[in-house]
């Protein structure tokens, strides 16, 4: 089989295109991302590989409930997939075994209703913290197992990287995510 010069170029326009759009929606839409640890159990797994919307955040703030990984704050070349707890301007506390939220809209403060995760925090995990402007509280679903907010404080909104969009493998428990309510 003999290729023309024409199609020979024309395959490699193709080519370069699909890498060109590849990369593109691979750096500024959705990025692939595989679960490493047993912070998230029992909502994820470890193999777990997911896909993170990256542009849901330039549209909208980040929710209470959203499946987000982000670089660590202290360590930026690592990553970690954690749940979104506190919005800025809110103080959360942490006490034994609630979690309470306090803000402008509830001065009094609420306990954060989380019936699905293990919530037990230990009396060494007691805190509160005053989360500023672009700043987030997040923790680990499986709270005994996981380095969240409780180590290194808030993390800053220019760290997260996105939401978890979809589970794509394992297979059987290919699953889309979208808002929790609380």
């Amino acid at each position: 089989m003999k290729f023309s010069k024409s199609s020979l170029w024309e395959i490699t326009k193709v080519i370069i295109i699909s890498v060109l759009l590849a990369t593109f929606v691979r750096t500024f839409i959705i990025q692939p991302f595989a679960v490493r640890g047993s912070s998230m159990e029992s909502s994820f797994a470890q193999g777990d590989y997911l896909i993170i919307n990256k542009i849901s955040y330039y549209f909208s703030k980040p929710a209470r409930g959203d499946v987000v990984v982000f670089r660590a704050p202290n360590e930026k070349s690592i990553y970690f997939i954690k749940r979104i707890i506190g919005l800025p301007g809110e103080r959360v506390e942490l006490q034994k075994d609630q979690i309470k939220i306090f803000s402008l809209e509830n001065p009094n403060g609420f306990v954060l209703d989380e019936i699905f995760y293990d919530i037990i925090l230990g009396n060494k995990n007691e805190t509160s913290i005053l989360l500023g402007d672009n700043e987030y509280f997040v923790l680990g679903d499986n709270r005994r197992a996981s380095r969240d907010s409780r180590s290194w404080g808030a993390l800053p909104k220019e760290n997260l990287i996105g939401k978890v969009l979809l589970r794509a493998w394992p297979i059987d428990h290919v699953k889309a995510f979208g808002e929790i309510e609380y």
